[in-house]
Order: C-alpha cells, then sequence, then structure tokens
C-alpha cells in the first residue's frame, strides 16, 4: 500500500489556487503555487504523520472538496471532477491557517520534526518567511480575511496538535 502524500498535496495545492488565484503573470502563479505547495505539504505530513496514516488515507479516501466548494461558492466543471475527489478538506483548512500567518506556519515547522514526514516536507522557507514578493503573488492565497471561511473549519484541531494558546491565535 502506498505511503505517499502526494495526490492529497497536489489536490489540495491545485484546488487552494483555484479558490484563491494568483495575480496574473508566470512568476506571480509560480511563486504562489511554491507557497501554496509548501502551506499543503506540511498540512499534510501534520495531518498524517506516520506511515500507517498515510496507509489509512489511501484506503479510505480524503474527504474531497464538496464542502469547501459549497462553502466559497465554487462551481466546479464536470469535467474537473476527478483530481478534486483527492482534496482533503483538513488539509486545506490547515493550509489556510498556515497560509495566513507565517509565525504558525514556523511553529508547524517545528512539529514536523516529529512526525515520519520531516525529511521528505523541505524547505518551507517560502511559507514561513515570505519575501514581499512572495506576499505579492500570493495576496489573494494569504489574506486572513477571505481565508476565514476555509481555515476556521479545522483551525482548533491545528491548534491542539501545536499546543498553541489560542490567545495568541488572530
Amino acid at each position: 500500500m502506498s505511503e505517499d502524500l502526494t495526490p492529497v498535496i497536489a489536490a489540495s495545492t491545485r484546488w487552494l489556487l483555484a479558490a484563491y488565484p494568483a495575480p496574473a503573470g508566470a512568476l506571480s502563479r509560480a511563486l504562489a503555487e511554491a507557497q501554496a505547495r509548501q502551506a499543503a505539504t506540511l498540512a499534510a505530513c501534520l495531518r498524517y504523520p506516520t506511515s500507517l496514516d498515510v496507509q489509512l488515507l489511501h484506503l479510505l479516501a480524503p474527504s474531497g472538496s464538496q464542502r469547501l466548494d459549497w462553502l466559497t461558492g465554487c462551481d466546479p466543471h464536470p469535467d474537473d471532477s476527478a483530481w478534486r475527489t483527492w482534496v482533503d478538506e483538513t488539509v486545506v483548512s490547515w493550509a489556510a491557517c498556515l497560509l495566513a500567518d507565517p509565525a504558525l506556519a514556523a511553529r508547524a515547522q517545528q512539529a514536523l520534526t516529529a512526525t515520519g514526514h520531516h525529511a521528505e516536507a523541505g524547505r518551507l522557507q517560502r511559507l514561513t518567511d515570505p519575501s514581499g514578493r512572495d506576499t505579492e503573488a500570493a495576496a489573494l492565497l494569504r489574506h486572513p480575511d477571505l481565508l476565514e471561511g476555509v481555515a476556521e473549519l479545522h483551525r482548533p484541531q491545528l491548534v491542539e496538535l501545536l499546543s498553541v494558546d489560542s490567545a495568541e491565535l488572530p
């Protein structure tokens, strides 16, 4: 059985970029994609910390994007449904939390060392310490007010996992 989080990371990244698109331009799209991918990777690694968790994910399948689509008012094209089945609502919600708050992302990165995925997550600098160009390229993707509807879905579980005092969060 697969121990690979790639399908969930790719689908969750794609959903984030569809819901919160980057400004026009190839560089902006690439920078936004890098940030969304780093957030989805970190969220997925925290959500499924062991190989057994990943195997169960593949056995039971992720939640899909239906609730997220409804929440954001997205009306996906019928031909666009296959990848949406691999979207994990909790991963997207946690990624939204991480994108909106680089300090929380830095704490999450520290917590990553306790998982079986710490080596495969790679450097997460664009997520934890975004440059001005990164922030500009992902203006919608990092906007706390726009992300709040999605972020609030599973923020309590992320806060509990990271043992962060909720008073510290926006």
